[in-house]
């Protein structure tokens, strides 16, 4: 134009955008209007091209108009903060997009390359699951299956050793695994009634918060012993299990003691199923729990048996 602005539509060329575009966000107060002309039509200065082409960077990067805005509201006043900001969110909205892609990709494998005899049950655990996939399924088992008026401290800690995270890169084997999990979580008890150990029921004189305050160290020494592929046995590790039982029923750790307390675990309810299914997600370099659990449980008989000799 003769006073060196633009219109609407040479804007437009010189960025390489349509006209809608520019309209679009001109009319959304985030390209700035040099003037009008006499005949009521929109002016724009270099300042606007400089304007347009950071809008399309920012829209380029996935950021929506609202963020775009705020971008541009505060680029002055706090710099970069809120860029900052408004990429860190896209980010991490990236990064659950590809792991819900990995998570299809492996659950499509699993599905295709399985025999077309196991398709129709593969299919159905795996539609049941979300993409990417959640934990509050098995979280709320735990919750449900520990005693009540656990402190919140032991529960969530509880929960954090006892449930296996979504591999960020799945295979097909740890979907399945994962699938079979919820699955199992999401029915009813099936391992007999009552579905809880006795240390968990009213009545039975112990004090449950003992118990799981200290079972994650004897879980733990145990795990060095799966790891070092020992065989179960006394130890350490069988002192410190059967000492937690004792503290928490207030009793002494004695022959008796321990006689007794092999025969309540073992006719405790089990849930061996999810440690199998579990282990496939922990991997074979973290010893499950439940593993852990069960060294434990057959180094005890084999004190037990020793002794009774």
């Amino acid at each position: 134009m003769p006073d060196g602005r633009w219109s609407i539509g040479e804007l437009a060329a010189r960025a390489g955008a349509t006209v809608k575009t520019v309209r679009f966000y001109s009319d959304r107060g985030l390209l700035p209007e040099a003037g009008r002309s006499s005949g009521g039509h929109r002016r724009y200065g270099p300042q606007a091209l400089e304007r347009l082409g950071l809008i399309r960077s920012l829209r380029a990067l996935g950021l929506g108009v609202s963020e775009v805005a705020r971008v541009l509201d505060t680029e002055e006043e706090v710099p970069g903060r809120v860029l900052e900001d408004a990429v860190a969110g896209q980010l991490r909205e990236v990064g659950s997009q590809l792991a819900a892609l990995r998570w299809r990709e492996a659950a499509l494998r699993l599905v295709g390359e399985c025999p077309p005899a196991e398709r129709a049950e593969r299919l159905r655990l795996v539609g049941a699951v979300t993409t990417p996939p959640s934990t509050a399924s098995l979280a709320r088992f735990w919750r449900r299956w520990l005693p009540p008026r656990l402190p919140a401290g032991v529960v969530a800690a509880v929960v954090e050793h006892a449930v296996p995270q979504p591999p960020d890169d799945p295979t097909p084997a740890e979907v399945l695994a994962f699938a079979r999990l919820h699955a199992l979580v999401s029915g009813p008890c099936t391992g007999g009634i009552p579905c809880q150990p006795a240390a968990h029921r009213s009545g039975g004189g112990y004090r449950p918060a003992v118990l799981y305050e200290g079972l994650p160290e004897a879980y733990a020494l145990a795990a060095s012993e799966l790891l070092a592929q020992r065989p179960p046995g006394p130890g350490e590790a069988l002192d410190s299990f059967v000492a937690v039982y004792a503290g928490a029923s207030g009793e002494r750790d004695t022959a008796d003691f321990r006689r007794r307390l092999g025969g309540q675990l073992a006719a405790d309810p089990r849930i061996d199923l999810y440690w199998q299914h579990a282990a496939v997600l922990f991997g074979p370099s973290a010893p499950t729990p439940g593993a852990a659990h069960d060294w434990l449980c057959a180094a005890l008989d084999a004190q037990t048996e020793r002794v009774a000799a």
